[in-house]
């Protein structure tokens, strides 16, 4: 049947100079006469034997962490142990959790560091009018992909609280995700509100949620795309032992 792909990933861009040192892409590139030289240099084949001259263009990532891009966090991540077992590394996990029907649920008017909770996810699935199924990829949209090139990307958005998190792990959700740097609320405020209450389970609530499900970060378009009825491809790179792998996040559509 005729089909529509939406792309839900960002772009890799090598960072700009104010990214800080731990967040920062950096990418090298090499174009077709560096690839004509590289042949003769490698294989002793001069460039008039090839194509217009020229050799392969090829592209080395100088700089790129896991978490760099649209990524696929695995329970690795949030703790060496979840729910009282070792937690699964990303080439662990079954490859049915990344390809399954999608559901959008629609928070782009919270501010900046507010917590959707458990009570308003229902909410929100009560005015879609749709009953979540197991296995089910839920995404947040919080519209801060609209700043996944701006210097303060990593300090925008809401958050998904502990609750919530809970909450869709219950009704069989695996994987989650969200249009924003992370699934908690940014960094910066979980860290002033762990300083000031002196007390474990705030920061990094719903990571360290001890449970062994995947979230998606990063991800792009989802204004685009319905409430549900549509499929959601996330398969993540297998880097064996890793917290997390790139992926490319599509919505597949029926038009």
């Amino acid at each position: 049947m005729p089909r529509r792909i939406i792309d839900l990933s960002a772009p890799i861009v090598a960072s700009p100079p104010e990214t800080p040192e731990a967040l920062r892409t950096e990418i090298s590139f090499s174009d077709h006469a560096a690839g004509a030289k590289a042949i003769e240099t490698m294989l002793g084949v001069p460039a008039h034997l090839l194509r217009d001259g020229e050799g392969w263009a090829v592209e080395e990532f100088t700089r790129f962490g896991t978490h760099n891009s649209t990524h696929v966090d695995a329970p690795w991540h949030y703790n060496s142990r979840v729910a009282g077992e070792r937690a699964q590394t990303i080439d662990e996990l079954p490859l049915d959790w990344f390809f399954n029907p999608g559901v959008v649920l629609d928070f782009h008017t919270r501010d900046d560091g507010a917590a959707i909770t458990a009570a308003e996810v229902q909410t929100e699935l009560g005015r879609i009018a749709h009953e979540l199924a197991p296995g089910e990829i839920v995404l947040m949209r919080t519209g801060r992909d609209e700043f996944l090139e701006a210097p303060d990307y990593m300090i925008r958005g809401p958050g998904v609280t502990a609750e919530a998190t809970h909450w869709l792990y219950e009704q069989g959700v695996r994987v989650m995700g969200i249009d924003a740097w992370g699934w908690d609320a940014p960094l910066n405020i979980q860290a002033e509100q762990a300083r000031e209450r002196d007390e474990p389970g705030i920061f990094w609530a719903a990571h360290q949620a001890d449970i062994p499900y995947c979230q998606i970060e990063r991800l792009a378009n989802l204004a685009e795309l319905p409430p549900y009825g549509f499929d959601v491809a996330c398969f993540p790179l297998r880097i064996i032992g890793g917290s997390a792998g790139p992926a490319r996040v599509v919505a597949i559509l029926e038009s």
